[in-house]
């Protein structure tokens, strides 16, 4: 098997994985699955586009001030619509529905601002790239995979270390007992949306400075995260890495053998199978929530 594969494997793992833990962020504090956060995901990249393309602002600050204004969105989305959704007692339908039509909105307006064609921050001519032990890696993809395992790294850290990241855990266990304890639910999900949004941007920024960007390209990577946390098992982190990895080579051994078209469905046939046969995850464990 080419080296290539690998490279490539491991490129496509460190995107997925960031985009899946971003998802994970939102989706155990929300309990609901956060649609438009695939909108979230493109916008990191468009307006790091938009400063650094249209008006030749570096790109570091490009980048900083994408980062800074998708999280902001993500709270301002999460402070006015979907925490008044739960003050009401929304079931969860009702969150997904509104989820998805706010990313309808969020997706046209793209189109409207941007365009429906591709958008890059490239400039120039595409170079080759590398050659490391008979395979190509370009150094942008270097750059996408050291900030993405590093990233990974903080996100377990914080989780686990930090009292915020307790506190998410907390909530995802069980909100009303979080509630009894102290812990401001609301003020926790808040923030939960906060970091999962700019880990959503960044996501999408180190996506549009490797390849090229339309509206709908969050839709597919958060189409693949979401996948990789079912694989893994929901609420589970170190199974979310795990189902990104096990997706991304099932999807690039399917390319390799077979053909390039077949990766799209090779994530829908591993969907279908787990959902079918495993709908826990590989571990096969539920996950302990406490009554009251």
């Amino acid at each position: 098997m080419s080296f290539q594969i690998i490279i490539n494997i491991a490129l496509q793992f460190s995107i997925i994985s960031l985009v899946g833990i971003s998802f994970f962020l939102i989706f155990n504090t929300g309990k609901y699955y956060a649609i438009h956060h695939s909108a979230i995901i493109a916008l990191g990249g468009y307006f790091t586009f938009f400063f650094h393309r249209k008006f030749g602002v570096s790109l570091p600050i490009s980048i900083f001030s994408s980062i800074i204004i998708t999280g902001l969105l993500g709270l301002f989305i999460e402070f006015f619509i979907f925490k008044n959704l739960r003050k009401k007692s929304s079931e969860t339908f009702f969150m997904i529905i509104a989820s998805l039509g706010i990313y309808v909105i969020m997706q046209n307006l793209i189109s409207i601002f941007w365009g429906d064609d591709s958008k890059t921050i490239r400039v120039g001519e595409v170079e080759v790239g590398n050659i490391f032990l008979g395979a190509y890696i370009t150094d942008i993809q270097i750059v996408i995979i050291i900030v993405s395992i590093i990233l990974i790294v903080l996100s377990l850290f914080f989780l686990k270390y930090t009292n915020l990241g307790k506190k998410m855990q907390a909530v995802s266990s069980n909100e009303e007992l979080s509630n009894i304890f102290g812990i401001n639910s609301n003020h926790v999900i808040l923030w939960s949306f906060g970091v999962g949004s700019a880990l959503a941007a960044i996501a999408g920024i180190l996506i549009i400075l490797d390849t090229d960007m339309t509206p709908s390209t969050g839709f597919k990577y958060l189409f693949y995260g979401v996948v990789a946390m079912i694989i893994g098992g929901v609420g589970n982190f170190k199974g979310l890495i795990a189902g990104a990895l096990i997706l991304v080579t099932a999807q690039n051994l399917s390319a390799y053998y077979i053909d390039s078209k077949w990766m799209d469905a090779t994530a829908y046939v591993i969907l279908i199978l787990f959902l079918v046969w495993k709908p826990l995850g590989f571990s096969g464990k539920r996950l302990r929530k406490v009554e009251i």
